[in-house]
């Protein structure tokens, strides 16, 4: 199909949602799949290759295919449909097959050695070298050097991995997406907010049924966790959220057998490449050198989180027992007791405080820090989008120059992804005289405007917002001209969170905060007595929270370190040693997490989900400067813009064109410490 009548082939400017349906996706992939073939046929072929005949060709085949699939993976996470998914099903294994044939080129691993040997490596910028070094690791990672039959064996894991994380996904959304539970009488629902009945009620309505229905997607989830006095009712949403793809529901939905083949296909393949165990793989392309010292890492933090998580379980379990009555603690009474006991302590409730951050005043307050320390301008632009929820909007610098553009879809609904995350949809790179522009997409799953009035978040949800934003100016703000070093390609993973965490902060600065707030009824600016109970409630469960993240990170890192693959039981026996070392919460046993732990089975976290921790470490330290500089100021805020231009030149700007401890040392001028993220967690 020509690009005029199949929009995936159209690369002249922005996708064109909208128009593109399930059946535009195997001609199109498939065309472009035997484009890129015919291109790498003839690159591999050059007897004296050179940037300009050998790289750019694969970067021009290369980037069409990426930003035609990237369409239809985003569309397949955001606006699922059966037919929609066969199409991704379909051609996911053909874009894996690729892919392995690529890493496994050995006229191309020849050709890119035969370059970094050239004289012309020499004179290359340090973008160029970093991916030509980049390339000579990945082939040998993929595979590239090994004996004919062993690389087949390589190719078939790869190919059936991919197929299995789509499948562990696919299970997950389709267990959230069927479970409904519907209320008729409203004295069930008790201590809801009024915001979140209407929901359910509309819900309800959709389905053609009376009352309430209740679901496993977040808003619901989280509303009846936290706000519900029905205490049989948490404990049935909260056993039928923890079992989602398990043994307990539909066979077919079941991540269990998934989860055992994942695990069998990575401890086979981690030794054929020269690796001994999934863990030592994994972390060949990320900044920690070894399982060990990541383990260790992890429990250095939780000796001294642990003691404030025991702290924070006895006042939880104290609070309970007097105020509540409730003689023992159980995880489905932790959201509900903790914000009955925030209330309490601090004077403040989680719905009162949202009340104050409508959608509009939130964006405009998280652009303005983006203007403050950027001098960049953010405004609405226009462009097909695949939801009516979906804003477009651009960057811009100064003099109105065009640096990228963002999509931002901030709702819950049937048949997307949970969860929240930041997609490349086309990335910048430089063609002949001209640079091709960023663009990304922006997910989130809040809850959405009701009864005519704007979405309101809460404040976790604009932590969350900020996030993902820092995620997406690591990509938008790339000044480097290569694809595969430009914005987040290239950089190690235990560093990618960084630009993302260090975002978070700017949600605690009053001068911030003040700026996107605005009472939905009353059209009030939030009171500073309120922010300043916040502030102090800010480290509220501060070490409970951090020793949850601590146990998924332990668990999934020695998970990744067995040298044979753990069954199931193996599995959730390890999870259990976990939690007896640093968790202080202890689910029912038919609590069945792991079957919805998609980061490390489904995303690409696997034996990387403590990167979560380290980059917490980095962004902590980064921010650090941020508040020196503003003390030695006597500044009201850390919205300074030399800070923030060195930010952005050493860390943003720069991607992955050099190590991310180099960009760390060249902001902070020093070795990273651990102090800062204590010290903000309240720890020291």
């Amino acid at each position: 199909m020509p690009s005029q009548t199949n929009p995936l082939l159209d690369f002249s400017d922005l996708n064109r949602f909208g128009e593109i349906l399930p059946e535009h996706v195997t001609p199109a992939i498939e065309q472009l799949l035997a484009q890129a073939r015919a291109t790498i046929a003839e690159v591999e072929k050059l007897s004296n290759p050179t940037w300009a005949n050998f790289v750019e060709p694969q970067d021009t085949v290369l980037d069409q295919l990426g930003r035609a699939w990237g369409a239809v993976n985003h569309l397949n996470a955001t606006v699922n449909t059966p037919e929609l998914r066969e199409a991704y099903n379909t051609n996911l294994p053909k874009i894996t097959q690729f892919h392995t044939e690529l890493g496994q080129n050995l006229a191309l691993f020849e050709r890119y050695k035969q370059l970094a040997a050239s004289p012309e490596f020499a004179s290359m910028s340090p973008a160029r070298k970093k991916v030509i070094e980049n390339e000579l690791r990945d082939f040998r990672l993929s595979g590239a050097e090994l004996p004919d039959a062993q690389k087949q064996r390589f190719a078939e894991i790869q190919e059936e991995l991919s197929s299995l994380s789509a499948k562990f996904e696919q299970n997950l959304l389709d267990a959230t997406d069927s479970y409904g539970r519907f209320i008729e009488d409203v004295a069930e629902l008790a201590g809801l907010p009024a915001d979140k009945l209407t929901a359910a009620r509309d819900a309800a309505e959709r389905d053609s049924k009376p009352g309430y229905k209740l679901t496993l997607h977040m808003p619901s989830y989280l509303a009846v966790q936290q706000y519900a006095e029905n205490r049989a009712l948490r404990e049935e949403i909260y056993r039928a959220y923890s079992t989602r793809a398990a043994e307990f529901g539909p066979e077919a939905l079941n991540n269990t057998p998934v989860i055992e083949r994942i695990l069998q296909l990575k401890a086979e393949m981690a030794p054929l490449v020269g690796f001994e165990t999934f863990a030592d793989y994994s972390l060949a392309t990320k900044m920690a050198e070894s399982p060990a010292q990541v383990v260790q890492f992890l429990r250095d933090l939780a000796s001294r989180a642990k003691p404030f998580a025991l702290q924070d379980r006895a006042a939880l379990e104290a609070f309970a027992k007097t105020e509540l009555g409730l003689d023992k603690l159980e995880p489905w009474d932790v959201a509900f007791v903790s914000d009955k006991l925030q209330q309490a302590r601090y004077s403040f409730s989680e719905q009162e405080v949202r009340q104050y951050f409508t959608e509009p005043k939130v964006l405009a307050g998280l652009f303005g820090v983006i203007e403050s320390l950027y001098s960049l301008k953010v405004s609405p632009d226009t462009a097909p989008v695949w939801h009516s929820d979906v804003g477009f909007y651009k960057l811009t610098d100064r003099s109105g120059k065009l640096v990228g553009q963002f999509y931002l879809d901030l709702y819950a609904r049937q048949g997307k992804r949970g969860g929240a995350w930041m997609d490349d949809c086309r990335n910048r790179r430089r063609i002949g005289d001209k640079v091709q522009t960023p663009v990304v997409y922006l997910t989130c799953n809040f809850s959405g405007p009701v009864d005519g009035k704007p979405a309101l978040f809460t404040h976790s949800e604009i932590t969350t917002l900020f996030h993902e934003f820092g995620h997406g100016l690591h990509q938008l703000l790339t000044e480097v001209d290569e694809l595969s070093v430009a914005g987040i390609n290239g950089v190690e993973w235990d560093a990618v969170e960084l630009p993302s965490q260090f975002m978070e902060n700017f949600c605690w600065e009053w001068d911030v905060v003040s700026h996107m707030s605005q009472h939905v009824e009353t059209g009030e600016t939030l009171p500073r007595a309120l922010f300043d109970r916040m502030l102090a409630a800010k480290n509220y469960l501060c070490g409970m929270f951090t020793v949850r993240q601590i146990e998924f990170s332990m668990f999934d890192m020695l998970l990744h370190s067995r040298q044979t693959p753990a069954t199931y039981a193996e599995l959730m026996g390890l999870l259990d040693e976990v939690r007896r070392e640093v968790a202080v919460i202890q689910p029912p046993a038919y609590n069945r997490f792991p079957n919805s732990f998609g980061h490390i089975f489904a995303g690409g976290y696997s034996a990387g989900y403590f990167s979560y921790k380290w980059a917490e470490v980095l962004s902590a330290d980064a921010y650090g400067l941020f508040e020196e500089e503003a003390s030695k100021q006597s500044a009201a805020n850390t919205l300074d813009p030399a800070v923030g231009e060195r930010f952005r030149k050493e860390v943003l700007a720069v991607g992955g064109s050099r190590p991310a401890l180099d960009s760390f040392r060249a902001f902070r001028g020093r070795e990273p410490s651990i102090d800062a993220l204590l010290r903000h967690n309240g720890m020291i």
